[in-house]
């Protein structure tokens, strides 16, 4: 495995699908499962530890709570969470290499399972990047889910996710983890080519085999 973490906005899908495509490596997308497959096993979980099965309301989750009350619960979810994905590379059946990439692939969970840091990857952007890519990605840009109050909602979405990304390349760093910052100054296939050098020993090997 290979692993791409990091934050959200930085690049991560379309850095996995570059280098997959170019080395023939096979893709997980972690947020794609996290947010469609594992519902079942989220509420499975719920009923066990008595918890409301619901999920909260759009309010509740994003206006009840300071960002930093959403980044803690976020950052102590992501070890089950992770569990989850594991399950699903576990039963991935593939001829070649993968490469998994997501927010929730964070270094210090993934760190036990590498035997040399250079399996990983972690994107992160920088302010400036994060601003524009607010403004230019409508999925960015927007919560898609009604709320009483948007524009708070928003600035509440956008510090979480801020305090998130400052926590990855914060362990990343700890642990021997290349931290890559995305400025927008390099196109994706440039960005793509800088983590296609931090793998380089694994896929030199695949391009030679």
């Amino acid at each position: 495995m290979l692993w791409i973490g990091g934050a959200q906005w930085a690049g991560k899908t379309t850095v996995a699908e570059l280098i997959a495509e170019q080395h023939g490596l096979t893709v997980y997308h972690y947020d794609y499962h996290d947010a469609r497959g594992h519902q079942d096993r989220r509420i499975a979980r719920r009923v066990a530890r008595g918890e409301p099965v619901a999920d909260p309301t759009p309010d509740q989750a994003w206006l009840d709570r300071s960002p930093e009350e959403m980044a803690a619960e976020t950052l102590a979810g992501f070890p089950v969470r992770f569990e989850w994905a594991l399950d699903d590379l576990r039963a991935l059946f593939t001829g070649r290499p993968a490469i998994a990439e997501g927010w929730g692939l964070r270094p210090e969970l993934v760190a036990p399972l590498l035997d040399s840091p250079r399996r990983m990857a972690v994107l992160v952007p920088t302010e400036d990047f994060r601003q524009r890519q607010l403004r230019t990605r409508p999925r960015a840009g927007t919560l898609k889910v009604p709320v009483s109050d948007p524009a708070r909602a928003q600035a509440n979405r956008v510090a979480r996710d801020r305090l998130v990304a400052e926590d990855a390349a914060r362990n990343a760093r700890r642990l021997g983890i290349r931290v890559i910052e995305v400025d927008g100054t390099l196109d994706a296939a440039a960005v793509a080519a800088a983590v296609a050098e931090q793998f380089a020993p694994y896929l030199d090997y695949l391009d030679k085999a």
